[in-house]
């Protein structure tokens, strides 16, 4: 990969993992915070967002997106387990895209295409381009496996 390639992996990789972080903690952070009404305002499969928004499910639903947003972001940032952080990352993504998604309006001001889909993308150029490696831990630790 060349230094321009690296450079731009790099900065998407620390980027996205900022928002991801910052997301995820202020969710953590705060005691009042709840999912319920995005998942009970759900455009598509409204009884399955409606399922996620009981009372049964709340629970773990809020604390598998607090902490599932500032993982991927953790693990972003300093660069390990960036695999799986992405395909976490696309998975959040979907179930955030999901609700919004009035087809073929995605929100009030796109077609299809809104900053989920862009994330998505993202996640899946980082996944590709094993962006772990590049000034990351995850390059660290495939050193370490070779001479072990």
């Amino acid at each position: 990969m060349d230094k321009q390639l690296k450079v731009a992996v790099f900065l998407s990789r620390i980027s996205l993992g900022v928002l991801f972080f910052y997301a995820g903690i202020t969710k953590v952070l705060n005691p009042s915070w709840s999912a319920t009404e995005y998942l009970n305002s759900a455009k598509t499969f409204p009884g399955l967002f409606q399922w996620f928004a009981s009372a049964g499910n709340l629970g773990w639903v809020n604390f598998v997106n607090e902490w599932g947003l500032t993982l991927v972001g953790v693990a972003l940032i300093i660069g390990l387990l960036v695999k799986l952080a992405s395909v976490g990352g696309v998975l959040l993504m979907i179930l955030y895209y999901l609700p919004v998604l009035s087809f073929p309006y995605a929100g009030e001001h796109s077609f299809l295409v809104d900053e989920h889909i862009i994330y998505i993308t993202t996640f899946l150029v980082l996944f590709a381009s094993n962006a772990g490696t590049v000034w990351g831990l995850d390059s660290w630790f495939q050193k370490r496996r070779k001479y072990a």
